[in-house]
């Protein structure tokens, strides 16, 4: 294993920080990075790199448990994120998707999320002061990626009892603050709460956020970015909501941001982003995946293929941030950032005055 990079600059205090990633979204269309588990893939990695020296004895299998490599490899990790900023991304996604105790469960290393997180961050944060020592004058960033979990509050798992779950929502709640805590402790400048599918499970999330910003004062606040996942041609959530039923849901957390990730390629996207770019009283964003899966599981979308959507995104005024989701790489990065850069940022609407209530479907009393 290499021993992790040491950049030659200071991180910036957190305020200053947290003043130049709002001025980012205001100036211009932000860059987020592409997929972590497409890059882990390119790497022929086996289960000795998952162990390290650490869990060289452990009596579970953790081959696939990606964000475990922060601890064991973070040499990899740093240096995808430092590809991914060399491609150009404003900000990068901590390796954190499945890093909750409930997330962990899977592998028995609930009792090792805090050290996940706070090293995830380390990694992130070393790419990114190495990418603004290289380049004087930039600003890079790291967001607290918060996966949806494998379990939901909204769905049984067992058709044949359609009312059990098999999590409550104070478990999804713990689970959540656990992660945010370490989030916050390692000095993220933003949380971002992604691929969510049930909007419970999201809204346990910006629950746990919430009671933590309660707790340790206005000075802990950073920007809260939800991105949600359309999981086919419905145009519904997994649990059954639309877009604009979605967003009424959690407007209220008063979200720095909201968009679009994952499941639909960038084309099949469109009229979801467009619908979110006319209600949204904040930030929109974008990360697709590059295409829908093909048989053998990969992802078939160019970087011109992906770049050319998402610049029409841009063109057509719908987006405050674009990246990718599974399947982007680098080079996809590379491209999109080119695409967007002639274009300036959806400018935020005023906000109307309304009742807005949510079930399935948005209801909006003028």
């Amino acid at each position: 294993m290499s021993p992790p990079s040491t950049a030659a600059a200071v991180p910036a205090a957190p305020a200053a920080r947290a003043a130049a990633f709002r001025a980012l979204f205001a100036e211009r269309i932000a860059v987020l990075d592409g997929a972590m588990g497409s890059m882990i893939q390119t790497y022929p990695l086996e289960e000795a790199d998952f162990r390290g020296a650490r869990f060289a004895a452990f009596p579970h299998d953790l081959k696939g448990n990606n964000d475990l490599l922060c601890l064991t490899r973070p040499d990899l990790i740093e240096k995808i994120h430092a590809d991914y900023f060399a491609a150009g991304a404003d900000l990068v996604e901590t390796n954190t998707f499945s890093s909750t105790s409930i997330g962990q469960a899977d592998y028995k290393l609930e009792s090792i999320v805090t050290d996940l997180n706070l090293a995830a961050v380390a990694c992130a944060r070393r790419a990114a002061l190495a990418a603004e020592a290289a380049t004087p004058g930039r600003r890079c960033f790291v967001a607290g990626a918060i996966g949806p979990l494998n379990r939901t509050l909204s769905m049984s798992p067992d058709v044949n009892r359609p009312d059990y779950r098999a999590v409550t929502w104070d478990q999804v709640v713990t689970a959540y603050t656990e992660q945010i805590r370490a989030l916050l402790d390692a000095g993220v400048d933003a949380l971002l709460v992604e691929t969510i599918f049930d909007t419970l499970n999201s809204k346990a999330a910006l629950f746990a956020i919430e009671s933590i910003f309660d707790e340790r004062g206005a000075a802990a606040r950073v920007p809260v970015m939800i991105s949600v996942t359309i999981t086919d041609a419905s145009g519904r959530t997994l649990s059954g909501q639309t877009i604009g039923a979605f967003y009424h849901s959690i407007r209220h957390a008063k979200p720095f941001s909201v968009g679009i990730n994952c499941a639909l390629g960038g084309k099949a996207m469109r009229p979801y982003v467009e619908e979110l770019a006319k209600i949204a009283e904040c930030y929109v964003t974008c990360y697709p995946n590059a295409g829908l899966p093909n048989a053998f599981g990969g992802y078939d979308e160019t970087p011109a293929d992906m770049a050319a959507v998402l610049g029409e995104f841009a063109a057509s005024g719908f987006v405050n941030m674009v990246g990718g989701c599974c399947g982007s790489t680098p080079p996809h990065i590379a491209a999109i950032a080119q695409a967007v850069r002639p274009f300036p940022a959806r400018p935020i609407p005023r906000p109307t005055r309304a009742m807005r209530l949510s079930g399935l479907e948005p209801l909006l009393v003028a």
